[in-house]
C-alpha cells in the first residue's frame, strides 16, 4: 500500500497536456490503440470525442500519476507514469476502478509485445481468452 491515498477522477479539458505527455512515455512497440504518436491537436479532438465509456486521471496525493479507462466494450486501459511503475498504484488504481464501475466481466486488450501488462493483469486475475490477428493493406 502506498502511503499517500489513490484517487480516480473524471478526466477533464486540464488533463490533455498530462494525457499527451502521457501518451509520449508509452513503448509504441507495445501499443495496438496508436500507429503513431499522433499531433497535440489530434490528442485534443480524441480526448474532446470522449471515446471512452469512463475515464480517469489517477492521482497519488495532489499529483498526477496515471489514467484509467473502461472502453464501450468494457475493455480496461491503464498506464502509469514509468517513475510510479514499480509500486502498487497500478494494482490498486484497477481495485477502486473496478469498485467504481462493476460488471460482470472486464477485458484488457493488450499487445503480445507487451510482456509488462500482460503480466499486470495476469496477477489481478485476468485470464488470456483469445489472439486476434490483424491484415493491413
Amino acid at each position: 500500500m502506498t502511503q499517500k491515498t489513490i484517487t480516480l477522477r473524471n478526466v477533464n479539458t486540464s488533463d490533455f497536456r498530462f494525457l499527451f505527455n502521457l501518451l509520449k512515455e508509452r513503448d509504441p512497440k507495445n501499443n495496438i490503440s496508436h500507429k503513431k504518436m499522433p499531433t497535440f491537436t489530434e490528442h485534443i479532438k480524441f480526448v474532446k470525442s470522449e471515446p471512452y465509456s469512463k475515464w480517469y486521471i489517477i492521482e497519488l496525493g495532489k499529483s498526477k500519476v496515471g489514467s484509467i479507462y473502461l472502453s464501450k466494450n468494457d475493455e480496461i486501459g491503464i498506464f502509469i507514469k514509468k517513475q510510479f511503475q514499480d509500486g502498487n498504484i497500478g494494482q490498486e488504481s484497477l481495485k477502486k476502478f473496478m469498485e467504481m464501475n462493476p460488471r460482470k466481466r472486464y477485458l484488457a486488450n493488450i499487445s503480445p509485445k507487451n510482456i509488462r501488462s500482460q503480466k499486470f493483469f495476469k496477477k489481478n486475475d485476468f485470464k488470456l481468452i483469445q489472439y486476434t490477428f490483424e491484415l493491413e493493406k
